[in-house]
């Protein structure tokens, strides 16, 4: 059949009206095709003003670069069958060590496809968060502080995770109760030695919510006053005789009609072995709180985070972090201003203390 200008015309002017037909607040704007197949696209952009001091000398090192810049899409390509694809263009603007980061390139942050076989059993492949902890397993759009902790990251660098990402298969699932209890089994590529034929990368991660079930790829942090949650979980990350186990418990609570107190303490222990030596063995702690006002939107909050090395040849790098700082949810996470200050303390005598002062500015749609 031959297709002519007048039928191209009319195809494009009814698949945006789809699109930008009038929905419901806080709809999903939706290209579909059929009952089966659908897609949904969103941005997500983090702007950030940085103040870090050095410690050799107190002086302070300014930035205003893009933290994340990305574009997501996801939907559905078959009945029970859905996908999620997420660019990012991070750090754009930034100097280090006297060089700015003026094109950093968009890589793939997420490009995984899920198989619903039954709510106790899902199948991801792909390109996925490492499930180690509940903060790594956290939107970045929503965590209680600034952004994710820095001891859900160490093992970022030695493990060869991009993003705390890894590409492989998983297994979830939610149990009991309707989804009271999930869990998540994880093979991934990990490290690979000359010949690519060491043992994979496994990782899993189990929760148990005693309130509202939280379900989908990634947790929020804050619920805004929404959502009452409470849980417990735990995961670990192992290849060859690296390992690391965590241990969460998470709140985020409704009170006084629309306010919210939440916050959770985390702890990760860390391995490297001789398979990964640049990783030391250590205990690191993340303690974060928060307490959101819904009459002004605003959300005041304090973290803290700690790093005990075991080896008394790596004592000098231990380090206490405290910061405290605001949320202004001017219109939900959609947009919102964060501002945070950071003091680190080295417990090393030899090394000063140092202060991080950061304003990030969030826009987001999805």
């Amino acid at each position: 059949m031959k297709i002519t200008g007048t039928l191209v015309r009319a195809v494009a002017a009814a698949a945006i009206a789809a699109l930008l037909a009038p929905a419901p607040a806080e709809a999903q704007a939706v290209i579909k095709v059929n009952d089966n197949v659908n897609f949904k696209f969103g941005f997500q952009f983090q702007g950030w003003a940085d103040w870090t001091q050095a410690a050799a000398t107190g002086g302070y090192a300014q930035n205003l670069f893009v933290r994340r810049a990305r574009l997501l899409v996801g939907g559905q390509v078959a009945k029970d069958v859905s996908f999620f694809f997420q660019t990012d263009s991070g750090n754009l603007g930034k100097v280090t060590n006297g060089v700015k980061a003026t094109n950093t390139g968009f890589i793939i942050q997420d490009a995984w496809v899920s198989w619903k076989i039954d709510d106790a059993f899902i199948l991801d492949a792909g390109l996925f968060l490492v499930p180690l902890s509940r903060n790594i397993l956290q939107s970045t759009l929503s965590f209680y502080t600034l952004d994710i902790s820095a001891t859900s990251t160490v093992m970022a660098g030695p493990t060869q995770t991009v993003g705390l990402r890894d590409t492989g298969i998983q297994a979830k699932g939610y149990l009991v109760d309707g989804g009271r209890l999930e869990y998540r089994a994880a093979v991934m590529q990990g490290v690979r030695d000359a010949a690519s034929r060491n043992s994979f990368r496994t990782a899993g991660y189990l929760q148990y919510n005693f309130f509202e079930k939280e379900k989908g790829y990634v947790f929020a942090g804050t619920n805004l006053g929404k959502k009452k949650v409470f849980n417990v979980n735990g995961g670990f990350d192992l290849q060859k005789d690296y390992k690391a186990y965590s241990g969460d418990v998470f709140a985020s609570i409704p009170v006084a009609k629309g306010d919210e107190v939440g916050g959770q303490v985390q702890w990760i222990h860390y391995d490297g072995g001789t398979f990964l030596s640049a990783l030391p063995k250590q205990d690191d702690l993340l303690v974060e709180a928060a307490y959101y006002l819904s009459a002004a939107k605003v959300q005041p909050f304090l973290k803290y985070e700690s790093q005990k090395f075991a080896n008394d040849i790596d004592k000098a790098k231990d380090q206490d972090r405290f910061g405290g700082g605001l949320n202004w949810y001017v219109s939900g996470q959609n947009f919102k201003v964060t501002a945070q200050y950071l003091r680190i303390e080295p417990k090393s005598s030899t090394v000063k203390a140092t202060d991080q002062f950061t304003i990030q500015l969030q826009g987001f749609y999805f």
